[in-house]
Formats: C-alpha cells, sequence, structure tokens
C-alpha cells in the first residue's frame, strides 16, 4: 500500500529575525507531518511563535533553515511566481482582523481571491459566491459593506473569501479573537463544518485551551519549538 503524503510537512525548520546585531528566534527545530482532511490546532501563548507557524505554513514567510513540503513539493525550490501560484490554489486564510477591504461589497470581497489567479478557472466564480453567501446567511449583506455589517458576519465573508477558490487548506489566526462567546462558538462551529463538509484540511492558531481542544489533532508550542503538552 502507497503511504499516504502530508498535505503540508515542515522538517527541521527554523526562523529567526535580526533586531541590529542581535538574533532573535521565532520558531526552531520544527518537524510536523499534516495530511488530507484534518483538523488542527496550534496551541500557545502570546510571544511563543505559534503565528510565525503559521505564516510559515502559509508561505507567507520563508525559513531561516528548513523544508517546507506541501503535497510533497519543496516550497523552498519555487519560484516567487510558482509560490504565489501554490498559495492562491492550495491555501485559504481567515485572519482574527477579518482584513476585508472597506470600499468594497462583501461580494467584491469574496471575489477579491480572483484577482490574483491568472489562470483559466474550472468553475463559475458567480455561482461559486451565490452558494457560499447561501451557506453563511449573507445573501442579503452582499451589496453591504463591512463596516455596515456585525463582526460575526464579517468573519463568515472572511470564510467565505477563503473558500471561494475551493482550496484544500484552511489556516485560520485567532479566528474568534475579535468576536464575543457566543458569535465565536458560531464560528467555530463554522470552521468545523468546513473539515466536515467540504473535506478542507483546517489548521487552527489560538491562545485559547478551549477553542484548541476542539480540534482532533493538536500541536503545542512554547518558546519557538514543539512541546509534547501544553502547561
Amino acid at each position: 500500500m502507497k503511504a499516504k503524503t502530508p498535505v503540508i510537512e515542515l522538517n527541521n525548520v527554523c526562523k529567526y529575525y535580526y533586531l541590529g546585531d542581535d538574533r532573535v528566534k521565532a520558531i526552531e527545530k520544527i518537524n510536523l507531518k499534516i495530511y488530507s482532511q484534518e483538523y488542527v490546532s496550534v496551541l500557545g501563548s502570546s510571544g511563543s511563535g505559534k503565528s510565525t507557524l503559521m505564516y510559515l505554513i502559509g508561505l507567507l514567510e520563508t525559513p531561516s533553515s528548513g523544508q517546507i513540503l506541501v503535497n510533497g513539493q519543496d516550497a523552498g525550490k519555487l519560484s516567487d511566481a510558482a509560490l504565489s501560484h501554490v498559495r492562491n490554489q492550495t491555501i485559504g486564510f481567515i485572519f482574527q482582523s477579518f482584513n476585508l477591504i472597506n470600499k468594497m461589497t462583501v461580494l467584491e470581497n469574496i471575489l477579491l481571491p480572483l484577482k490574483y489567479h491568472l489562470n483559466r478557472l474550472d468553475f463559475n466564480p458567480y455561482d461559486r459566491a451565490k452558494i457560499l453567501l447561501q451557506k453563511f446567511n449573507l445573501t442579503d449583506r452582499q451589496q453591504f459593506f463591512p463596516n455596515k455589517i456585525s463582526g460575526g458576519q464579517q468573519q463568515r465573508v472572511a470564510i467565505a473569501r477563503a473558500l471561494i477558490m475551493n482550496p484544500k487548506i484552511i489556516l485560520a489566526d485567532e479566528p474568534t479573537g475579535n468576536l464575543d462567546s457566543k458569535t465565536g462558538a458560531d464560528i467555530l462551529n463554522l470552521i468545523e463544518s468546513l473539515n466536515r463538509d467540504f473535506k478542507t484540511t483546517v489548521i487552527m492558531v489560538t491562545h485559547e485551551h478551549d477553542v484548541a481542544q476542539r480540534a482532533k489533532t493538536r500541536i503545542y508550542i512554547k518558546d519557538g519549538q514543539a512541546v509534547a503538552k501544553y502547561l
């Protein structure tokens, strides 16, 4: 039987930043494998390196050393254009601050990733946007601007935008951080449905134990390193 290939694999990955002559460790010697359709949480306190790890997994940062593989492909050997293509085709991002553009309508925000896609699409983006608007109860808000809808609705728009290209992987960085507890719980249920119904691999970064516990697989980060458990 052929061995299963991880969708994301990090081999001895390190990330350092420099402040003058001082080297600051963000991530050090991280080894992990994430497989298709997994639901993974990355738990760590502020400054632990968990967000840096997410940016590395999402190909938004390059490691100082080590290797990152996406679907078996070495990201370090790709050109900037090829890297952007892999990121656009494979990964959807959900951010704590939503990162919506206030001068664009809800529908325009959802369709935004298409502006960065240069190849021919094999689906009708407007039909897909309509389906996502219906699924997330946003149909009557599609012509609204983000500052005219609630925080929970803004996060649902951000999730729909992350899904418009039908990515295999969703990266969620503190997706409930700016929401009240009830709205946050609704968003977590929605994210879990992406994993269950869309068969999407979900990687969620959080500093909250109860949020992390909802994931089937948990990765604990402390001082830039993966540890056996979070204390």
